[in-house]
């Protein structure tokens, strides 16, 4: 298992852990994982009654009086007001992050658990949120408080599709995993195995099957691994091993062998949404915009730097919060648009708010309490939703912060005047365009963003119960493709400030005395591989109390395909007159367009992702600086499961375990394995930018040894990246093909390849054990073909 966590930086940005070395990893004392088991069982499936006594009765009574806190504002006395008037959303209901209603109550309930003196008072609060509070609502406050009590560093809940894995699959599939009996899937499962042996020993003929036993894969695709193996959508045993891509580090330990033994692991192929309905061509990246952990990422972004937390307060004004959110806009969808061109597609479509939406979406979920998604059918006319008081609102703000830009000043209400022709004038624009409360004049500019999510999902201003929509939580949003185009419309207020600002000359980006020589980049390969995520809080099985434990005695997965890539080097050969401290860049990017043509770089300067940041000393003469995808310092593996977690964590409470700090990865890691696009058999012609700059510390620095990155993201430490240069430095401004190119840069043209890990099924060879999961086959194949 891991040694050490770097610092995670979000998309593109880069990290204090490019400075220290590794050092002795932190254990758990007996008070840290007492903690730790409260916060895995209190999330246990939350949407049921709590089952644990010892939290019933901490739960009898919730500190509302202000002396128990370090703060008391107004949104913790409309949250009391609300409980005695018996007008908190209800528990069962739909909760949405940007509902204004549901975000003013959260908001409230997150400040009582974020504020609370001492632990004593945050414990009983949240049993008592438990129990009484709206499920999504307290999941949410909850998780922000995890995340921002200084006190609570280490300290972890499951990753929300694990707490909510209804907002990540399909309905189908919650169904099946709510209604799992275990005796009666025993019974089953042994009428069926003999049912189908004889079934598929009778159609066999030598090494092939009957071709009218594939009928039904007529709409296969790669994510639906499941029929070409002849596996039903239903439940089987896992007798193996968990599949992960990081799981070697941990079954092989006897301790994880020991705690899992005894744990009955069962696990059900999922397939990702089709529009079947409302098919379009977006349906074909559903595999991408639905990826688990690519959704997540954006929610845990939108919990770490929130729109209601205030930036002096949780110093979200040293990570420069305005500028790195409309960054990371930025970043996914030039992640998006590069799957998008390995499909054959274009860019991404515009959005306009009087135009009809040719892309419908069904995201075929259903929440917690049995109402199902909204859907968007094809060529959808937003104005017809007949809102026209708020459709102006969300209008006359981005006519009001497209004119600003272009006049260049903001005059505030107070009369200060901002200059925004300055680059640091970034923050400002960040602020507004995520409406969060740093913004300049609340009133005209907090609410916009909101507004224009409620607008998406249909729901008033002052409505409370709303139906479910994926554009009302951070965690669904993605899935749909209006999202990007909306976003698009975003990041282009994003480019237009960029517009004003002078563009670099060739004395800013030259670095005198240092040539990048050459750098040289291994085959970059992508596939689709297994991994199975931990959806046991969908399980309605009776709970089991061993002399006042809790026994876990079963787990369910969902098992998944997935985009993955084999891990890839790059070797930089530097030049350099004498000793240096320097900052190395690199950027993915496209080469060509849909059509074939080659993107101009001025054009194309929008389209790149940064991949990895670093700081190295070159010494004088010839430097040769190896790097690995491994040691991206924004990337995680997967993430260790709840069930894994929960088991830790009681063989530490029971001393038979010393319980490591940096256990799973961080909540802010972008996902490793989504780093490329989906390549082409033939190879996807793609361009990699590298470039070295002088390093230049930032005053930040100083408050890196405020926490401990090994377990600590560092949010509003001002410590999370390396140099004050503005993010995507040297393509956040318009280029000059004339002055851009100098000796310190590097462009390498890169094809990426795409191996078919499916193709042995489809084409019948080397595969015998149909009807089932096949272990050998999946191990023997991933040995041949990627040796990592």
């Amino acid at each position: 298992m891991k040694i050490v966590i770097a610092l995670l930086a979000c998309l593109g940005l880069a990290a204090a852990a490019s400075f220290h070395k590794t050092h002795e990893v932190k254990i758990a004392d007996k008070a840290f994982l007492e903690k730790q088991k409260f916060l895995f069982e209190i999330v246990y499936r939350v949407e049921d009654p709590l089952m644990f006594e010892e939290y019933i009765k901490k739960g009898d009574k919730f500190y509302f009086d202000e002396s128990y806190y370090t703060h008391y504002d107004i949104y913790m006395k409309k949250f009391y007001e609300a409980y005695k008037a018996h007008s908190l959303l209800p528990k069962g209901e739909f909760f949405g992050q940007l509902v204004k209603y549901h975000a003013k109550q959260a908001r409230g309930l997150f400040n009582f658990f974020y504020y609370a003196k001492d632990f004593e008072t945050f414990f009983h609060n949240v049993c008592w949120a438990r129990m009484h509070v709206n499920e999504g609502m307290f999941v949410y406050a909850l998780t922000l408080a995890v995340i921002h009590r200084h006190d609570f560093h280490g300290l972890m809940l499951p990753s929300i599709y694990e707490i909510f894995p209804q907002f990540f699959f399909n309905s189908k599939f919650v169904y099946e995993a709510e209604k799992f009996d275990f005796e009666m899937w025993t019974k089953m499962n042994m009428y069926e195995k003999e049912y189908m042996d004889v079934y598929f020993k009778g159609h066999k003929q030598g090494n092939m099957y009957q071709s009218s036993d594939y009928l039904y894969m007529k709409d296969w695709k790669m994510w639906q691994w499941w029929k070409l193996m002849g596996l039903g959508e239903h439940w089987y045993s896992e007798n193996k091993f968990i599949l992960r891509e990081n799981i070697h580090e941990f079954n092989q330990d006897t301790k994880w062998q020991q705690m899992m033994k005894d744990v009955k692991v069962l696990y059900m192929p999922v397939d990702y949404s089709r529009d079947l309905d409302f098919y379009n061509e977006e349906s074909k990246l559903s595999y991408f915009t639905e990826d688990l952990g690519w959704n997540a990422y954006w929610y845990y972004f939108n919990l770490d730097y929130s729109f209601f937390l205030d930036g002096n307060t949780f110093g979200l004004k040293n990570d420069r919060r305005g500028e790195l959110w409309l960054y990371t806009v930025h970043q996914l969808l030039s992640r998006y648009y590069m799957e998008r061109l390995s499909h054959g597609y274009g860019d991404i479509p515009e959005f306009s708010w009087y135009h009809q939406i040719e892309m419908g979406y069904d995201p075929q979920l259903i929440y917690y309490n049995g109402i199902g998604y909204s859907y968007r059918k094809n060529y959808y006319e937003m104005e017809t939703y007949g809102n026209f008081e708020m459709l102006d609102k969300i209008t006359g703000f981005l006519k009001r912060i497209h004119n600003i830009v272009e006049t260049g000043y903001y005059k505030t209400a107070d009369g200060h005047m901002v200059d925004l022709r300055k680059p640091e004038s970034i923050e400002y624009i960040g602020n507004i365009l995520q409406g969060n409360v740093d913004s300049m004049d609340k009133m005209f500019y907090q609410f916009w963003y909101m507004f224009a999510h409620m607008y998406f999902a249909d729901t008033d201003y002052y409505q409370m119960e709303v139906y479910p929509n994926v554009m009302l939580n951070f965690e669904t949003m993605m899935r749909d493709p209006m999202y990007y185009m909306f976003y698009k419309s975003i990041a282009q207020i994003y480019f237009k400030f960029m517009h004003y600002l002078p563009k670099y000359t060739k004395e800013q980006l030259l670095m005198p005395g240092v040539t990048l020589k050459h750098v040289e980049v291994s085959e970059l390969v992508t596939y689709f591989d297994l991994v199975d995520f931990d959806v046991t809080n969908l399980m309605n099985d009776k709970m089991v109390f061993h002399e006042g434990k809790f026994v876990w005695d079963k787990s369910l997965y969902a098992r998944q395909m997935r985009l993955n890539h084999k891990p890839f080097t790059y070797t930089y050969t530097v030049e350099s007159d004498k000793p240096e401290k320097v900052v190395v860049r690199a950027f993915l990017g496209p080469k060509f367009d849909e059509f074939g043509r080659v993107i101009s770089l001025a054009e194309n300067r929008m389209n790149f992702m940064e991949v990895d940041e670093f700081y190295y000393e070159l010494k004088a003469g010839s430097n040769m600086i190896t790097r690995n995808s491994k040691d991206f310092f924004w990337t995680v593996k997967d993430r260790t499961s709840y069930s894994e977690l929960y088991y830790y964590t009681m063989m530490a409470f029971d001393g038979k375990y010393k319980f490591p700090l940096d256990i799973s990865e961080p909540h802010c890691g972008f996902p490793d394995r989504l780093i490329l696009p989906m390549g082409w058999k033939k190879g996807m012609p793609m361009q990699m930018f590298f470039m070295v700059m002088p390093y230049t510390a930032p005053s930040t620095h100083e408050q890196f040894s405020n926490f401990d990155y090994t377990y600590s993201c560092g949010i509003g430490s001002g410590a999370r990246f390396i140099d004050d240069l503005p993010f995507g430095y040297p393509f956040d401004r318009e280029i000059d093909e004339y002055e851009f190119f100098v000796p310190n840069m590097y462009f390498k043209d890169v094809p990426i390849y795409h191996v078919d890990t499916m193709e042995p099924y489809y084409k019948y060879k080397g595969y015998t054990n149909y009807g089932h999961f096949d272990y050998t086959f999946f191990h023997d194949y991933y040995t041949k073909h990627f040796k990592f």
